[in-house]
């Protein structure tokens, strides 16, 4: 459970971010990434391989769903977001599912994964849609570029994130919609790929995910960074193999934030404990200078700490 506070301060904080996020939500003007229509994806049956044919063609069915959806958004007009599908169906890149429904979920594979020994799983924050996907890969690009040709990176956007303006980024109901559906992807992969080491990157609101979904998931390494908490009390709480880490930029603006969780009388209110405090228990690395969306920047001290995690190569704290 996530650490609970019931003083008064914490509380008057809380509160007023939310009403700030409820102020803010109205005032965009673009179409709602959800609003944008898209097809039911064809079933397809589980992933029992990791062969290049295997893999070669749930790729195949993945660009099929990401063309199905570019039509159907031609056909309404949103054009912005059909050359964005267009670019992801380049046969050059990997997907290993797609919808577009909803915001949009995506799970995008860089690297060789048939041969892959070590392979991270990126989990992002509040606000990554298919609009903003760009961002999510930029992301995954420049860590795949700091590790090397054994290793594979995997966007995982498995889940409708929150909006970054919305009442639900501070409250971990999104999170707990995805840790299901977290979970059974690691499975998956861990069953297709045993011999390689798994390690889940977690940024922003993506901590709240990875920190409940947790117990129990076979991976060597858990990352929390720009985390505002991880939905639990502490690295105890998330109960299970991984060693976990937490890190944070000098100039990111969630150490600003207040660090609790509310009980109300329908819903949980904040996101828990600070990653980074010595009371959470998680190993701290160096993330250097930059701001909220500066740690997987290329040349950042925070990109090459994650990058030895993942490795396997971090020392101590790293």
């Amino acid at each position: 459970m996530a650490t609970r506070s019931r003083g008064s301060r914490p509380h008057r904080i809380l509160s007023a971010a939310l009403i700030a996020a409820a102020l803010a939500g109205p005032v965009t003007g673009t179409t709602r990434p959800e609003a944008v229509p898209a097809p039911v994806p064809a079933p397809v049956p589980p992933l029992t391989a990791a062969t290049p044919a295997a893999l070669a063609h749930r790729y195949a069915a993945g660009r099929a769903e990401i063309q199905a959806a570019a039509r159907v958004t031609v056909r309404y007009g949103h054009h912005w977001r059909a050359a964005r599908l267009d670019e992801m169906a380049d046969p050059a890149r990997h997907f290993l599912s797609f919808d577009g429904r909803d915001g949009g979920r995506a799970v995008e594979v860089l690297g060789e994964l048939s041969r892959a020994e070590r392979i991270a799983v990126l989990v992002p924050g509040a606000g990554i849609n298919l609009d903003k996907y760009g961002l999510l890969r930029g992301r995954s690009l420049r860590l795949k570029a700091a590790l090397d040709d054994r290793s594979a990176v995997i966007a995982w956007l498995g889940y409708a994130t929150p909006s970054s303006v919305s009442l639900r980024v501070a409250t971990p109901d999104a999170a707990d919609v995805a840790v299901p559906r977290l979970r059974a992807f690691v499975a998956r992969l861990r069953a297709v790929l045993p011999g390689a080491r798994l390690t889940l990157l977690c940024h922003s609101y993506g901590s709240v995910v990875c920190g409940r979904a947790a117990p129990g998931l076979d991976v060597a390494d858990i990352v929390l960074f720009g985390s505002a908490g991880a939905g639990v009390a502490d690295a105890a709480a998330m109960r299970g193999p991984a060693e976990v880490w937490a890190g944070r930029t000098a100039g990111d603006w969630v150490g600003r934030l207040p660090h609790a969780s509310i009980e109300l009388s329908s819903v949980t209110v904040g996101l828990g404990a600070d990653p980074v405090s010595p009371e959470f228990g998680a190993r701290i690395f160096d993330a250097g200078g930059g701001g909220h969306s500066d740690y997987l920047a290329s040349g950042s001290r925070a990109l090459a700490s994650i990058a030895r995690i993942v490795s396997g190569q971090a020392d101590g704290d790293a």
